[in-house]
């Protein structure tokens, strides 16, 4: 699978416009291929996924490729993220409703999440998740981000259907 151009600008975007030590986070980060790039471009990375091998295979990726993911296996609906710890918050082609208040309070202040999965209208393409548990509705992304200043948004059908956020965290209450 090729990974997101989505998610490729912005991870270089995000880096290019901070400094000192900043922390990324990768939420359900299988085998790490956005963790490793978030080390390589110069984030102290984190990752977590349900999957103990995914995480193994995450961590070894990381090393031959020269840099370092903290890894931790993880079912997030027992174990809570920490507040306020991440610079950048990563969620690709994953959805679990229920997290959103966690990943909206993981983000440090003045940091970014982004966020890119399924749609509903993917279902019409026969591939990818069938299960509404699994897809987003039309504008849901969005408004699960409210109170966040939006960089980027969009809701795209093709060449898959997908919705992707930008949004940072708000710096002043």
């Amino acid at each position: 699978m090729s990974s997101s151009p989505f998610i490729v600008e912005w991870i270089d975007r995000v880096a290019r416009g901070g400094s000192g030590e900043r922390r990324a986070l990768d939420v359900a980060m299988g085998r790490g291929r956005y963790a490793v790039m978030l080390a390589r471009s110069g984030f102290r990375t984190f990752g977590v996924d349900i999957t103990a091998d995914a995480v193994h295979d995450a961590m070894v990726t990381a090393a031959a490729a020269g840099v370092r993911v903290n890894g931790w296996c993880a079912d997030l609906t027992r174990h809570p993220l920490p507040n306020a710890r991440f610079d950048l918050v990563l969620v690709s082609r994953y959805l679990q409703r229920d997290l959103f208040p966690a990943l909206r309070e993981a983000v440090a202040r003045g940091g970014v999440v982004l966020y890119e999965t399924f749609t509903t209208a993917q279902c019409a393409k026969g591939t990818g998740p069938r299960s509404p548990d699994h897809l987003l509705e039309p504008g849901e992304l969005l408004r699960r981000f409210d109170g966040f200043d939006v960089l980027f948004y969009d809701e795209v059908t093709a060449p898959e259907a997908v919705a992707r956020i930008a949004a940072r965290s708000r710096t002043l209450g």
